[in-house]
């Protein structure tokens, strides 16, 4: 309980310096995506905060390898998809942002459980949503994004401790496993 603590006044500290830095010429246009742009260095910073916190070595190195393939993905698919935004830059495929907040979730629910990851889950819709508001992406470039970060953690991320609840689906069966790391 006392990370979850931390947890919560790092994010507050995070989003007081956001708001008294908003001037009074910015649009609310302009918030959304100026907010939205804080949220992408917050997420990241939050999950891998946690896993210093909870002195977590196995899970530090969980998430620095999902934040590389989640990025190298993204990089490498922004540099051969030849899709341009909905304001006319460049390089639109897929979401780079939402990409990293997503994994960033995707890390905190799969290592620590929905009590963590479901603030970064929601940070995330905000985060894809401001980026469609913005005309910095298109619906595609957002959902492509989430796709390359839930994946791309769900490949490295293994629970933390107590027990684990996954849906598991091959060919000819569907089912729940339940376990628990001692």
């Amino acid at each position: 309980m006392k990370c979850a603590k931390r947890v919560f006044v790092l994010t507050i500290f995070t989003l007081l310096c956001f708001f008294t830095r908003a001037s009074a010429s910015e649009t609310p246009s302009d918030i959304m995506k100026n907010f939205g742009e804080v949220l992408i260095y917050m997420a990241p910073s939050v999950a891998f905060g946690m896993t210093l916190m909870e002195e977590d070595n196995t899970g530090m190195w969980q998430f620095a390898k999902s934040v590389v393939v989640t990025m190298g993905v993204c990089t490498g698919l922004k540099y051969t998809v030849i899709s341009r935004r909905p304001n006319g830059d460049p390089q639109s495929f897929p979401s780079g942002h939402t990409a990293i907040v997503v994994q960033s979730a995707e890390f905190m629910r799969q290592r620590y459980g929905w009590k963590y990851g479901l603030p970064v889950y929601v940070i995330a819709a905000y985060v894809g949503y401001s980026r469609i508001r913005s005309d910095d992406h298109h619906m595609r470039d957002v959902l492509a994004g989430a796709v390359i970060g839930f994946v791309g953690t769900y490949w490295f991320t293994t629970p933390y401790e107590g027990w684990n609840i996954q849906p598991v689906a091959g060919s000819s069966y569907l089912g729940v496993n339940l376990s628990r790391n001692w």
